[in-house]
């Protein structure tokens, strides 16, 4: 390793942005008056939980030359992620996305990130110029959005293969239909990359879109056929279902007052990054993921919703009294 690239415990790929989500709950956009601006962008925001659990992270994505790019940065450094690996695009804007919150299940998204964003930009080449970092990071995240065009595709099969297929490769599924041609396009690219990961991590749908089954145990069986180690599978207020060649584990929903679900599954995404690099046993580690993302569920925004250890552990505490 260089010295300017630290092993970090958590590397995450993919989108980033800002996140304008309108202060008025159950309003169309149409009629809504007001928006509070957050960070955003999926695996942005599992760095950013995962450096709430007190996990050094960094996020390898692109943001534009404008204010936007800038405010992106500025609030990674702030929320505690290093931005040593984001690229600035000279032409493509930051991306910027809406929402509508209608609690608790109905929260519709519209992205702004055409002719393409810059995180879809990262090419492989930036990727093998930062090598040291993919395979000294205790824990790389990516995503199915990753893979949706060229050139950001060929640098996820970049870091896959610099990666070598370590412990605590993990692909979230991800799936955004609005960012992809069709679902079979989606499934494809899927399918090539789940033999390279060792945990993938999805709702009923994802696993729908990667594996063709939405049934959680026959989902996490094909994803277990395909490759990997470990299969996650959001259940919603069913809870989550974890499975490995030896084990399977069901855990509850953490019951709360959802006010915006988006961010419940970053929120998830951090803090099962903590659980598996602490070492924890499989059930520990997926309650402790859950409750995390109850509470991200409870609060309006996302990145810097994402709760803190101790948050997620007073949340346990309660539902076990």
């Amino acid at each position: 390793m260089t010295q300017d690239e630290p092993g970090f415990d958590v590397l995450t790929m993919g989108r980033s942005g800002v996140d304008l989500y309108p202060l008025q709950i159950g309003v169309g956009l149409e009629d809504v008056t007001s928006f509070g601006k957050f960070l955003g962008g999926s695996p942005t925001n599992v760095a950013v939980a995962a450096a709430r659990h007190g996990r050094s992270a960094a996020v390898v994505t692109g943001v534009g030359d404008d204010p936007f790019g800038i405010y992106v940065r500025r609030q990674m450094r702030d929320l505690g992620v290093d931005d040593r690996f984001v690229v600035v695009d000279p032409h493509l804007h930051t991306p910027i996305t809406f929402c509508e919150i209608h609690p608790p299940d109905d929260f519709p998204l519209w992205f702004y990130r055409e002719p393409s964003a810059p995180d879809l930009q990262i090419t492989a080449e930036h990727l093998r110029a930062h090598a040291d970092a993919v395979t000294s990071a205790r824990l790389l995240w990516t995503t199915v959005t990753g893979l949706s065009v060229e050139p950001s595709r060929a640098a996820h099969h970049a870091a896959l293969e610099i990666r070598g297929r370590r412990t605590h490769t993990v692909l979230d599924l991800d799936y955004r239909p609005t960012l992809w041609a069709d679902e079979a396009t989606a499934s494809a690219a899927v399918r090539d990359v789940l033999g390279h990961v060792t945990v993938a991590v999805g709702n009923r749908e994802e696993c729908a879109m990667a594996v063709g089954e939405t049934e959680p145990d026959r989902a996490a069986a094909a994803l277990l056929e395909a490759g990997v180690e470990l299969a996650i599978v959001k259940m919603g207020p069913r809870g989550v279902l974890a499975r490995t060649a030896d084990e399977e584990v069901v855990v509850e929903a953490s019951r709360v007052e959802v006010v915006n679900g988006l961010g419940a599954g970053d929120g998830f995404g951090g803090a099962l990054c903590h659980g598996l690099l602490s070492g924890w046993d499989l059930h520990r580690t997926i309650a402790f993921a859950s409750a995390a993302g109850a509470i991200v569920a409870s609060r309006l925004e996302c990145s810097t919703a994402m709760p803190t250890t101790a948050e997620v552990e007073d949340l346990l505490a309660g539902a076990s009294a």
